[in-house]
């Protein structure tokens, strides 16, 4: 019987920034938390909470904008996001899961940031959160002049994506785009159980990442001492295996840095990749 038949059956067991560096060094996560990633039949609904905060899925920062927020039902066409609310730390929405197999619920994010100077004076280029009262519309790549000196420009990308299923897995919705850091599970990650290792590919434009650094944190930090951190590194298939210690809901993020920007005159690239993942009993 599979893991996630197991689940269903057993009456004990009834989700911005972008993150351009490791988890570690990053004080603030953002992160998509689901009230469950396996539910049974097409009459259910999963609830989600979004937020940054300090302490992995404790509100304690910022919520997470929800307006860029979207859902891919089973067949990889567009699902609909419900009862969406933004307070003071989280926002919250439903996903009715009226068809079978997997859903993919998250957004994908591209900006430029960085720096260049016109007459002497240097600005800015894209923006950090949220603007300050008075500040106009951050400044882009077609506003740098032809005469710009000391320009200095990052392209940066990032996804932050679950997955939850209704009935069976299904895999079409990790069909990948060949753009960018993308998640191509070897292991359904609904499909998730404690002292059995998952794996799970990232690709860089269709491409395994080797030498891939990805971080996978269990939730609760703010109930014990040590973070708890597997720093993993993917091998040259792509591949990053990870051990559960325990169930639960864990925090991965992958992150990779190469020179090959699409953007004019653009240096660098900075991509990240952020799923939340429930691990459940044998």
């Amino acid at each position: 019987m599979s893991p996630v038949l197991r689940r269903l059956i057993a009456p004990a067991v009834l989700g911005a920034a972008l993150m351009s560096v490791p988890a570690i060094v990053s004080a603030h996560r953002g992160w998509l938390l689901p009230s469950g990633t396996v539910f049974s039949g097409t009459d259910g609904w999963v609830t989600v909470d979004a937020a940054v905060s300090n302490d992995l899925f404790f509100f304690d920062h910022q919520p997470m904008r929800i307006e860029a927020v979207k859902v891919w039902q089973p067949d990889g066409s567009d699902g609909q996001l419900q009862n969406g609310a933004t307070g003071r730390y989280r926002s919250t929405f439903d996903v009715k899961l009226d068809k079978p197999g997997t859903w993919k619920i998250g957004s994908a994010q591209n900006a430029v940031m960085g720096s260049f100077k016109a007459d002497g004076v240097e600005k800015r280029i894209g923006r950090r959160g949220p603007p300050r009262p008075g500040e106009g519309a951050p400044l882009t790549v077609a506003d740098i002049p032809a005469n710009a000196t000391d320009v200095k420009l990052t392209e940066v990308s990032g996804r932050n994506e679950i997955f939850v299923t209704a009935g069976e897995p299904t895999t079409k919705v990790f069909a990948t785009t060949g753009k960018g850091l993308e998640f191509a599970p070897v292991t359904h990650p609904d499909e998730l159980v404690a002292g059995q290792p998952a794996r799970f590919r990232f690709l860089i434009d269709g491409k395994p990442a080797a030498g891939l650094k990805a971080t996978v944190i269990p939730g609760g930090k703010r109930y014990r001492d040590a973070e708890g951190a597997q720093e993993l590194v993917a091998g040259p298939d792509g591949i990053v295996t990870v051990n559960w210690p325990a169930a639960g809901m864990y925090w991965l993020n992958a992150t990779a840095t190469d020179a090959k920007p699409t953007t004019p005159r653009a240096t660098e690239r900075r991509m990240s990749y952020t799923t939340t993942l429930e691990v459940l009993t044998p």
